[in-house]
């Protein structure tokens, strides 16, 4: 079965963007593990501008209340700052049961390209050795077609593919290619014995078709289709609620 992991990111944009509380990270977390979802999803940037370190430990704590798995999301190789001690600070402190090592730059919009292994194998194989120390999981952004079998030589448990291509592919109606070559890196993840996960620009839209194609997927981690989804498919029914408040003796179609 492969497990839904939520990435919460976007509800922190939304607050950060107006400062506050809300929308609440926390609530939308247990309105997520109440819907079903299998885990959580945190990525947190040094400069704080979506989840924040007390974000983690706040989920952190949910999810161990809840018995489910917090994946945390980071580069390992960037600087600690004020309000962000760096992301191997933040797995000892947390202890998610997943760590995804991700090669993203301070200034990136979003994480859209995975390890350089024949570079980086050997600057990540003692970072893994000290994540797998605090009890996590550990897996690498891989780019499909890329030499995962170094990622298994490095230590790590499994990959997670980039789906960004795919889906932009999908997107265009020219999917194959782009399925073809996630699907022989998952074989090869596989035989080299890791786990394979997938993430980015995953949505209703696709993910039926890529779980199909792709073997052995054990985890996707959604947040930024999912998160732009709910809004469209919760406006009716909170529309409807303001509406009830102010005109409460008013008959309203039913939700």
């Amino acid at each position: 079965m492969t497990r839904l992991s939520v990435n919460l990111n976007k509800v922190a944009v939304l607050r950060n963007s107006r400062g506050g509380a809300e929308p609440d990270v926390l609530r939308a977390a247990r309105t997520c593990l109440d819907a079903g979802a299998h885990g959580l999803t945190l990525h947190p940037r040094p400069d704080a501008r979506h989840a924040r370190a007390d974000d983690v430990m706040a989920l952190a704590a949910l999810a161990t209340a809840r018995g489910v798995e917090l994946n945390l999301e980071g580069n390992p190789f960037a600087a600690p700052r004020p309000g962000y001690p760096g992301f191997i600070a933040l797995c000892r402190e947390a202890r998610p049961a997943q760590a995804t090592l991700v090669p993203d730059d301070d200034g990136q919009i979003t994480s859209d390209h995975g390890f350089d292994f024949a570079r980086d194998r050997e600057r990540l194989a003692p970072l893994i050795t000290e994540l797998r120390g605090f009890g996590c999981r550990v897996s690498l952004f891989a780019d499909a077609g890329s030499a995962v079998e170094s990622a298994a030589e490095a230590g790590a448990d499994r990959i997670e593919i980039y789906t960004g291509p795919f889906a932009e592919a999908h997107a265009a109606g020219t999917p194959d290619d782009a399925l073809a070559a996630c699907a022989d890196t998952a074989r090869r993840a596989s035989a080299a014995g890791l786990g394979v996960n997938a993430g980015h620009d995953l949505s209703q839209a696709n993910l039926r078709d890529f779980v199909a194609a792709v073997p052995g997927v054990e985890e996707v981690s959604i947040g930024h289709a999912l998160i732009s989804e709910a809004l469209y498919e919760g406006l009716d029914t909170t529309i409807r609620r303001y509406l009830t408040l102010l005109h409460p003796l008013r008959p309203l179609r039913a939700l």
